[in-house]
């Protein structure tokens, strides 16, 4: 009878574990301003909103035009802040895009990428 009552409560005793969830935001900034003038970055940054690390990205834009070989350079830069991001536990949640242009040929390409981890403690 002891054994049974021993095991009904271990059964029924639920552990109790709190779930911890962490954001971090990175931002990727390309440039479009024609000859290279511009300035692009992938920014990251935690939940608190402290900046966490700048890596520099190229320009969409040389002297003589756009320069698909800066855009593939910033494809494998970004894919692989993903990828190590992804392996620390981030899982990737949401994507936004966004477009500023001005006048004079000049604007941004932002990108931002939300990640979340949850964690047991």
């Amino acid at each position: 009878m002891v054994c049974i009552s021993i095991f009904a409560t271990l059964a029924f005793t639920q552990k109790t574990t709190v779930k911890k969830i962490e954001y971090k935001q990175i931002t990727s900034i390309e440039s479009v301003v024609p000859g290279g003038l511009g300035r692009s970055r992938i920014i990251t940054t935690d939940e608190t909103g402290s900046k966490v690390e700048e890596i520099k990205l190229e320009n969409f834009y040389s002297m003589v035009g756009i320069n698909f070989g800066n855009i593939m350079h910033n494809d494998i830069v970004i894919t692989q802040k993903i990828s190590q991001l992804s392996n620390e536990g981030w899982e990737l949640e949401e994507v936004t895009t966004g477009v500023e242009s001005g006048a004079d040929k000049t604007g941004l390409f932002i990108t931002r990428y939300l990640f979340k981890k949850v964690t047991e403690q």
